[in-house]
């Protein structure tokens, strides 16, 4: 029996790493994508076929799907959109084209790679699309207004397309992890740096406080943080259950924060969230 195949991107670490070696476990063949060509070369190496894809680079997208649709003989039974990065600082220090550039990774590209898959898996009879979103893409943080954007952006439009995907045989769903193991918090620093001048912010005490010592300490795992093994087994129901949930919470906080969203005012929830 030809072994059912799944897209991952953003597999150089974290999530979308462990997905790839998950998946690979449970009897799938994997294409594990990355946006470098050496994160690549290196997941060959672990014995995965790599196409190269960056959210920022259309042409990549394209033809990294290609590759895997060469490979499987034009058919795809699941993608996974995961890679993505994060850029903290006030909103108001924020340049619009930081905004513009954080859209192209987390958002944009994830829209062209899915409008490209969404032709192969209606012609196949089946699909599955899973939309790695976050907490963050239903509650909103402070300091993280240009990675929340990017997120309430994507749920917004995974929802519309899960509607309008109701009468075809393709399942649209959602992931929203909260804190998980990963390299996340590294990554953002580039982006911190190139981006935010925080020196000359009205802030820049609270930078000087809070946020730099948060974004270039270590300071061990967060209190609910769980391994991205977590969110692979969610992975694996989104992708092999019957009939997938439409979304799936990831850790502790994820469900607290979607039943305060809930049951609280928009200033209960407010005071609590500028307090954690």
């Amino acid at each position: 029996m030809t072994r059912k195949s799944i897209l991952i991107t953003g597999c150089s670490s974290g999530i979308g790493y462990a997905a790839a070696h998950g998946m690979r476990a449970a009897g799938w063949r994997v294409f594990a994508a990355c946006r470098a060509e050496a994160d690549c070369d290196r997941m060959i190496e672990e014995g995965f076929d790599s196409p190269l894809i960056d959210y920022d680079d259309a042409n990549t997208i394209h033809a990294g799907l290609a590759e895997v649709l060469d490979a499987t003989g034009g058919t795809l039974d699941a993608l996974f959109n995961n890679g993505a990065y994060g850029m903290p600082g006030a909103v108001e220090d924020l340049p619009t084209d930081a905004l513009r550039a954080i859209f192209e990774t987390n958002f944009f590209g994830w829209h062209e790679l899915t409008r490209a898959v969404i032709p192969v898996m209606r012609a196949q009879g089946h699909g599955r699309i899973v939309q790695c979103s976050s907490v963050l893409g239903f509650v909103a943080f402070p300091w993280r207004g240009a990675y929340t954007s990017t997120k309430y952006a994507l749920e917004a439009l995974t929802d519309t397309l899960r509607m309008e995907m109701r009468d075809t045989p393709i399942d649209v769903i959602l992931i929203e992890p909260g804190p998980v193991t990963s390299k996340f918090r590294i990554n953002a620093i580039p982006h911190f740096e190139r981006w935010i001048d925080w020196e000359a912010s009205a802030k820049a005490d609270a930078y000087r406080a809070l946020l730099r010592e948060r974004l270039y300490e270590d300071n061990g795992p967060d209190k609910f943080e769980l391994p991205p093994e977590a969110v692979v087994r969610k992975l694996r129901h989104a992708v092999e259950a019957r009939r997938p949930h439409p979304r799936y919470f990831v850790t502790t906080p994820t469900y607290i924060a979607a039943f305060a969203r809930r049951i609280l005012p928009t200033r209960a929830l407010d005071w609590l969230l500028t307090r954690t």
